[in-house]
């Protein structure tokens, strides 16, 4: 494979007497090493120091599902190649004092409750005629995709948290597809899940956490033509499993700073009651039924209050999870490459192919087959830049 520039231009078969320069100037022995595609992190919330984190990882792309990384606040991070790409839906459509503001610290955006601070869109939405409004705004305001918040706080720990209706909710869906727009829903309980369908969303942002799959739920998922992010690392931290155990890998440990690190070995314990054996049997019987799963984590600040997640490092126990739900390592690696790639529409990332972005992982060991081989990173490119690990 040969990299120009920002691209690769070409792949093709080479032996040792005969290979090309991975970049210009340099070569690269891969002998008992795999590389990947960049990998991608279709659920977070991000930040600088996030998106520089998630790089030492291999993670060259995060999809933001609520924060302020739209199209104008990330312009100097397109071209900085010490940091992960992004993209953003912008705030999601909640009521005034929906979720995600009982674990939002109070004061912490400057107009908390109104419709908009500076440049953001708060697009707080309790009719239908409100949350048509606000879709325009947020296209306006550089977001890729609209995120609709569907939390009764039932699995949060708020119980009797304002939420959108079924009115709203559907009318503030029909209206982004109007305007060609892709829409997610968070979903962490059956009842919310259900009614994400019933607006015709287009992809799920979480996994339900508060019942066992049922072989109806499944089918209706399945029949929707629906996509999946279950972070299942999430749904396990909300069910109180830290990230203890996988932080004790040192190919983990060792390139977390100790707030991400505390953060980590800690756990939201939102829903003790949930149970993670049920996750995974959701998950695979989702993928037995042909639902595109893509991986993502919901990782978001340090703060141990927000545990068990830690951007770049989830995406590999994520990786590892999937596998012990029953997706084969392949089928893993593509959940996080080019299934994400293909539903986001980022034609230019996700695979290895001449022309694509040379956004890439290298690793020692072969993650096709033992998937936590995918944390033996030897070399990680964003935009054919080798980033200094």
């Amino acid at each position: 494979m040969r990299i120009e520039g920002t691209a690769i231009v070409s792949v093709r078969p080479f032996t040792l007497d005969d290979r090309a320069p991975i970049a210009a100037g340099e070569s690269i022995d891969g002998t008992g090493k795999t590389l990947l595609p960049g990998l991608i992190d279709a659920h977070t919330h991000s930040s600088l120091d996030a998106l520089r984190l998630a790089l030492q990882f291999g993670v060259t792309t995060e999809l933001e599902m609520g924060g302020v990384l739209t199209a104008p606040k990330r312009v100097d991070i397109e071209t900085n190649d010490g940091v992960a790409d992004v993209r953003s839906s912008g705030f999601g459509l909640t009521p005034p004092g929906g979720h995600p503001f009982e674990i939002i610290p109070e004061g912490a955006f400057p107009g908390e409750g109104e419709p908009g601070f500076g440049e953001i869109v708060m697009p707080l939405s309790t009719t239908p005629e409100e949350a048509v409004s606000f879709i325009p705004d947020l296209i306006a305001s550089g977001s890729d995709y609209i995120k609709f918040l569907i939390e009764d706080g039932s699995a949060a720990n708020a119980p009797g948290l304002p939420m959108l209706d079924q009115a709203t909710l559907s009318a503030g869906v029909a209206e982004a597809q109007r305007l060609g727009m892709m829409t997610l829903a968070h979903t962490l309980t059956v009842g919310a899940t259900r009614m994400a369908l019933e607006a015709g969303i287009d992809g799920l942002a979480h996994l339900f956490v508060d019942e066992a799959p049922t072989a109806e739920i499944i089918d209706l998922i399945a029949s929707a033509g629906v996509f999946v992010v279950p972070c299942i690392v999430l749904n396990s931290s909300i069910i109180g499993v830290t990230g203890a155990e996988f932080a004790t890998d040192t190919r983990v440990s060792s390139k977390l700073a100790p707030h991400w690190l505390v953060t980590l070995q800690s756990s939201f314990n939102h829903y003790p009651a949930g149970s993670v054996d049920d996750v995974l049997a959701t998950v695979r019987a989702l993928h037995d039924a042909g639902v595109p799963i893509l991986v993502g984590t919901d990782a978001s600040a340090p703060d141990p209050s927000l545990g068990g997640l830690a951007h770049g490092a989830s995406v590999h126990h994520e990786l590892q999870m999937l596998v012990r739900a029953g997706l084969t390592p392949v089928e893993a690696l593509a959940a996080a490459t080019s299934v994400p790639a293909r539903h986001f529409g980022l034609t230019d990332r996700g695979r290895i192919a001449g022309g694509l972005r040379a956004d890439l992982l290298l690793v020692d060991g072969d993650p096709t087959s033992t998937i936590s081989d995918t944390l033996n990173v030897a070399a990680v490119w964003r935009r054919g830049s080798k980033v200094q690990m």
